[in-house]
C-alpha cells in the first residue's frame, strides 16, 4: 500500500513542484523587487542590526503579562520552523542531484526570496485581528479572506497548511531525530518518541509566548553552533574550498558539470534542484513566516516584515551554503562516496548522504551532524506547531486548538517510532497547495505592498507607529 502511495506521490510531486510551480515562486520575488528597488540589498543594515545586533543588546525585563511577541521572538520562531532537516540532508539530496551548481541556485532563490517574505509578512501585519484578550492573529488565511474577499481559498489554504504541518513540520522532523539518536547513542525510536513527546508537549501546551521564549533562546545558539562548526570544518579543508568554490560558480551555468562529467547533470537540474531546495530550506511564498508575524508587538507592518527577511537569509544563503561548501568540499577530497552514490544512485536518502559525506571529517564531522540535525528538527517542530495551531483555530474555533496539540505531540511520538510515514511521504506536496493560494494573494494585492513598502521604507517612516484600529476576530 505504502509503495502504490510513493509512487502516486511521486508522479503528482514532480507535477506540482514542476518547473511552473518553481517559476512562480522565484518569479514572484524577481517581479516585486524589481518593483520596489532592492530593498532586500538596500536594507541590509538595518535588517542586520534589528536582528543579530539586537542579540548585543540590554534585553528589556520581559513583560510576563505580554501577550504577544516581541519582533524578535517572531523572526527566532519563524526561524524556527524553516530551519530544519532539508538545511542539511536536503541540501545534500540536491547537490547529488543537480550537481555542485544548486548551492548558486539557491543563492540566487533566496535572493529574490527575500522580497517575496518581506511581501507576505507585509500583508500578514495589514490584515491581521485582534481577540477580546488583545492577542493578534494573522496569516494567509486573513489576508486572503479580507483583502480579496475569497473565503473559500483561505479556508482551502488553512485546510493544506494544517495538514502539511504534521507531515514537513513534524513527520519528516521527529524520524530525523529518531534516527540521529539511535545513530550516536543507539536509543531506540520508542524511547526517543517518548522523550521527544515530553519536550514538545512542555513548550506547545504553553502557548505562543512560551514558544516564543524557547526560540528566542534555542535558534541563535544553534545557528551559531552550526555556522561555527561549519566554518571550522572549511578550515580544515581549505585545500579544497577554493576548487568547491569554483565548482559550484562554473557548474551552475555548465550544461556539463565540473570534471568533465563526473556529475553529469544540465544546467535545467541544476536550477530545478536549486530553485526547490531554496523554497524548501526558506519558505518564502509557502505561507508559514506571516502566521508567527502576525502575532508580533511591532509598530508597524514594514518593519516586521524587513526583520522578518532574515529567516530567509540565515537559512539559504548562510546555512544551506555553509552545508553545501563542506559537502562539495568532502566530494572533492573523497571521490569514492561520489562514484557509490552514482554506481545506485537510489540507495541513499538525503540524510544517509549527508552522514556518509560528514563522516569522512575526523572527530568532530558526525557529532556536528546530530547535533545539528536534532535541534534543527526538534525548532521545526516548535515553530510549525503554531501555524497548524492557527489554521485550526482559524477552521473551528479556539476549542479546536487544544484537541489539535494532544494530536501534534501525538504525532511527534509516531514519527520518531516510524508510524505516520505515508503522511511524510505526501507531505511536499501539501507545501505546494499551500503556496498556490499564497502566491495568488501576494499578486494580486501587490499594489498595496508597494504603496507600504514606499511610505514606510523609502519615505523614511520606519520608525512610524501604525494607529489604525484592528479588527475584532470572532470569538467561536
Amino acid at each position: 500500500m505504502i509503495e502504490i502511495i510513493t509512487k502516486i506521490n511521486s508522479a503528482v510531486n514532480n507535477f506540482v513542484w514542476g518547473p511552473v510551480m518553481l517559476l512562480l515562486l522565484v518569479g514572484t520575488g524577481v517581479y516585486l523587487t524589481a518593483r520596489t528597488g532592492c530593498i532586500q540589498a538596500a536594507k541590509f543594515g538595518y535588517i542586520m542590526r534589528n536582528t543579530v545586533g539586537s542579540l548585543f543588546r540590554r534585553r528589556e525585563k520581559r513583560d510576563k503579562d505580554a501577550k504577544n511577541l516581541t519582533p524578535f521572538q517572531a523572526v527566532t520562531t519563524a526561524l524556527a520552523g524553516t530551519v530544519g532537516t532539508g538545511n542539511i540532508a536536503g541540501v545534500t539530496g540536491a547537490i547529488f542531484a543537480g550537481g555542485p551548481g544548486a548551492v548558486f541556485w539557491m543563492w540566487f532563490a533566496a535572493f529574490f526570496g527575500m522580497f517575496t517574505k518581506f511581501a507576505e509578512i507585509v500583508l500578514a501585519l495589514k490584515y491581521r485581528q485582534v481577540d477580546e484578550n488583545g492577542v493578534h492573529y494573522g496569516g494567509p488565511m486573513y489576508y486572503i479572506e479580507k483583502g480579496l474577499g475569497m473565503k473559500w481559498l483561505a479556508v482551502l489554504f488553512s485546510l493544506v497548511a494544517g495538514f502539511a504541518c504534521f507531515g514537513i513540520g513534524n513527520i519528516s522532523q521527529s524520524s530525523e531525530i529518531a534516527g540521529a539518536m539511535e545513530g550516536l547513542f543507539g536509543m531506540s525510536g520508542l524511547t526517543t518518541g517518548v522523550l521527544l513527546a515530553v519536550v514538545v508537549g512542555i513548550v506547545v501546551l504553553g502557548g505562543v509566548q512560551r514558544i516564543g521564549r524557547v526560540t528566542s533562546y534555542m535558534v541563535p545558539f544553534m545557528a551559531i553552533f552550526y555556522i561555527g562548526a561549519g566554518l571550522a570544518v572549511i578550515l580544515l579543508r581549505i585545500d579544497q574550498v577554493p576548487a568547491a568554490l569554483a565548482s559550484i560558480f562554473t557548474s551552475a551555468f555548465s550544461f556539463e558539470a565540473v570534471g568533465g562529467g563526473v556529475f553529469g547533470y544540465a544546467i535545467m537540474v541544476a536550477m530545478r534542484q536549486g530553485f526547490a531546495r531554496g523554497v524548501f530550506s526558506n519558505e518564502a511564498g509557502l505561507g508559514s513566516a506571516p502566521i508567527i508575524a502576525a502575532a508580533a508587538k511591532t509598530k508597524n507592518p514594514a518593519e516586521q516584515a524587513l526583520i522578518a527577511m532574515t529567516g530567509t537569509f540565515w537559512s539559504t544563503v548562510v546555512i544551506c551554503a555553509l552545508t553545501g561548501i563542506v559537502l562539495v568540499s568532502t566530494m572533492i577530497a573523497h571521490p569514492e562516496i561520489q562514484a557509490e552514490v552514482l554506481a545506485d544512485p537510489t540507495f541513499y536518502t538525503g540524510a544517509q548522504l549527508a552522514s556518509t559525506a560528514f563522516a569522512t571529517i575526523p572527530y568532530v564531522g558526525t557529532p556536528i551532524l546530530v547535533i545539528g540535525m536534532v535541534s534543527f528538527s526538534y525548532s521545526t517542530i516548535l515553530g510549525w506547531s503554531y501555524y497548524g495551531n492557527r489554521c485550526a483555530a482559524y477552521l473551528f474555533g479556539k476549542r479546536a486548538i487544544l484537541p489539535y496539540h494532544i494530536v501534534y505531540v501525538l504525532v511527534a511520538f509516531l514519527g520518531a517510532i516510524g508510524v505516520g510515514n505515508v503522511v511524510w511521504t505526501i507531505s511536499d506536496i501539501g507545501n505546494a497547495l499551500m503556496a498556490i493560494p499564497n502566491i495568488i494573494a501576494i499578486l494580486l494585492l501587490s499594489g498595496l505592498i508597494c504603496r507600504e513598502t514606499k511610505h514606510y521604507v523609502y519615505e523614511g517612516n520606519i520608525e512610524e507607529e501604525d494607529t489604525r484600529e484592528i479588527p475584532m476576530i470572532s470569538s467561536k
